[in-house]
Parts: structure tokens; sequence; C-alpha cells
């Protein structure tokens, strides 16, 4: 089975949403990644009736970053948005960690928040949705080295391999694929250039080909997500994007 390309939503004005999901349809893109709030996309059965008819699938629902605390109200939310995710017939569920500290991440607090992932993942387990944690800069995972540490404590939580924060982290992407070949449940796609965003080829951040090849070697067969850089108009971003990918064999 080949990869299945998807599309981010985090750059778009809300109410431009039906008409940027039927530019997706048109340029070639199969799904996308929805970040947002409940109250603009409204019952699951209404976003259903949405996407088969513009003829997009959603590829993952996101939440807000998990808490280190049971009390948070993010925590609830998480839950509240995998039901959602449940009731729409979405498998995966994504989510970032709490924001990151002014020191190092010790090991105690990478298990007091892989205590809430492995929750969550065991939460969302009967209701037919994979839980899968975002590794993400200047967040509680800020390094490969805390990265290594907090994996083993993620035992029943998935992962979203993101090439642009190993990258960032110096953490070679076709490394750090093969060293959690048996967690990842989604990838993500981003690039840089002169440190702001950009989309896909546009730096490049690294060898996108490589790292997809390195991928699907793992046997992954599912949704590889592209983050647009947000300094083209979106319409034209959807183009470059998947021009891009096909210009590397995808």
């Amino acid at each position: 089975m080949a990869l299945r390309w998807a599309y981010s939503s985090l750059k778009w004005p809300q109410e431009e949403l039906e008409h940027h999901l039927a530019h997706l349809v048109e340029h070639g893109w199969e799904g996308w990644e929805t970040r947002e709030s409940l109250d603009w996309l409204g019952t699951p059965a209404r976003l259903r009736r949405v996407c088969e008819g513009i003829g997009i699938q959603i590829a993952a629902v996101s939440g807000p970053n998990v808490p280190m605390s049971r009390e948070d109200a993010a925590f609830w939310i998480n839950k509240q948005r995998i039901e959602y995710a449940s009731e729409l017939g979405v498998s995966l569920f994504m989510t970032k960690g709490p924001g990151s500290k002014d020191h190092p991440t010790s090991d105690d607090e990478l298990l007091r928040i892989a205590e809430m992932y492995n929750e969550l993942a065991r939460y969302g387990e009967p209701l037919g949705v994979t839980v899968t944690f975002h590794p993400h800069i200047n967040h509680f995972v800020d390094s490969k080295e805390e990265w290594v540490r907090f994996m083993p404590k993620l035992y029943a939580c998935q992962l979203c391999m993101d090439v642009s924060h190993a990258v960032r982290w110096g953490y070679d992407p076709v490394e750090a694929t093969q060293a959690y070949a048996d967690r990842i449940s989604l990838v993500h796609l981003h690039d840089e250039k002169d440190g702001e965003g950009a989309d896909i080829g546009e730096g490049p951040m690294c060898d996108y080909k490589a790292f997809l090849s390195a991928i699907e070697e793992t046997g992954y067969d599912d949704w590889v997500v592209v983050c647009p850089g947000g300094h083209k108009g979106a319409v034209e971003s959807i183009v470059d994007n998947r021009a891009y990918l096909k210009s590397i064999g995808y």
C-alpha cells in the first residue's frame, strides 16, 4: 500500500474551511488534519456530511496540549475530542504536551506526563481511537536526549514522526524513524527557510525523499500530513506542496 497524503488546516481561517477542503481534493490531496474548535466544526454527523460532500477524509483530530495533571481542564477536553474522533469515525487523535519549563525536564516530570498520555491512550482504545504524541520544540520534550528518555515511558501511546522538530534537535529524521519504527502512527512534514516556516522543498530542512523512503521501509502505509509554511496564499501552498511531493516521486 502507498502512503496517504493529507494537509493541515492549522493556518486557515475557520470560515474558509470548506472552500479550502474543496481545493485539496482538486489538487490531489486525500485527507486533512483538523485542529478547529468543535463549536465551529459542529457535530460529528455534520462534519461527516461536509467531508463526504466534498470527497475528502479526515486523517486525524487534534487536541490541546496534554497537561501534567488530571485536574487541568485540558485533560478532560482531550477526552472529549477523543470521543468526537470516535463518533466521527476517525481512528487517530494527536496532541502535544505541556510547554517547556525554565529547566531541563526531569525523569519524574517525564513520567508524570507519560502517565497522562498513557491514560488518554487507554481511554481511546475501546473507542477505536489511537492516541499519538506529537514532539514539538519549546515544549516539555525539547531535545533529542529528552525525546529518547521519554519514549520508553510512553508504553500505551503512539508517535507522530515530525521531521522538522527532529531536525531542530539535531536528530537525523531517518535515524529517528528507524529507532521508533514500531511506534509511528502519523507523519508530519514541515519545512523552514531563513528561520521561518516554508512550504515543502523550499528549504529544504532535510532530504525528504530519503526520509519518506525510510518511513516506507518500516512498513508504514498511512497518513503523511503536510503543514504549510504560511507565507503564501492558502491555495498556492496547497498546489505547491503537492507539486513538490510529486517531483520527488510521491
